[in-house]
């Protein structure tokens, strides 16, 4: 069963503030992920300590930075369960993990944080993986 809506609104405005689209269906995931050229960012994010400590800020430092990915959107495992789902299966060879950040181009996963390379980190830490990624990955900038 899902989270109640008024409890993830706040973890989902954490990144739709900033400019993270939101995809609630499965079908949002595919019009987005399936024929993409570029570079996707896809963050599952979720309701854990981890996402709201490490992950939603370390997205938010990340974007900041001068290379960025050309998309950037959002799944929010346990509340929009078919959407989540179905990004997942863009994710080949990794298991479900929430909160998890990964980066697609042209539709193909080329770099993936999990959970256990999220949790305990700061904030700071990841957004430098995260970085990293893009510069190697991205053309777009700011």
């Amino acid at each position: 069963m899902p989270y109640d809506p008024n409890l993830v609104r706040p973890m989902r405005e954490e990144l739709t503030r900033i400019g993270v689209k939101e995809l609630r269906t499965a079908d949002d995931v595919d019009e987005v992920l399936a024929a993409s050229e570029g570079t996707t960012m896809v963050v599952v994010n979720s309701v854990c300590g981890c996402a709201a400590g490490n992950a939603r800020p370390a997205v938010a430092i990340a974007l900041g930075h001068g290379t960025v990915p050309d998309r950037s959107v959002t799944v929010f495992a346990g509340q929009d369960l078919e959407a989540a789902a179905r990004a997942r299966e863009y994710f080949p060879g990794f298991r479900p993990s929430s909160p998890s950040i990964a980066l697609l181009q042209n539709s193909e996963l080329v770099f993936m944080l999990e959970r256990h390379q999220i949790e305990g980190r700061p904030a700071e830490e990841i957004a430098r993986d995260l970085t990293s990624a893009f510069d190697r990955y991205s053309v777009g900038a700011l």
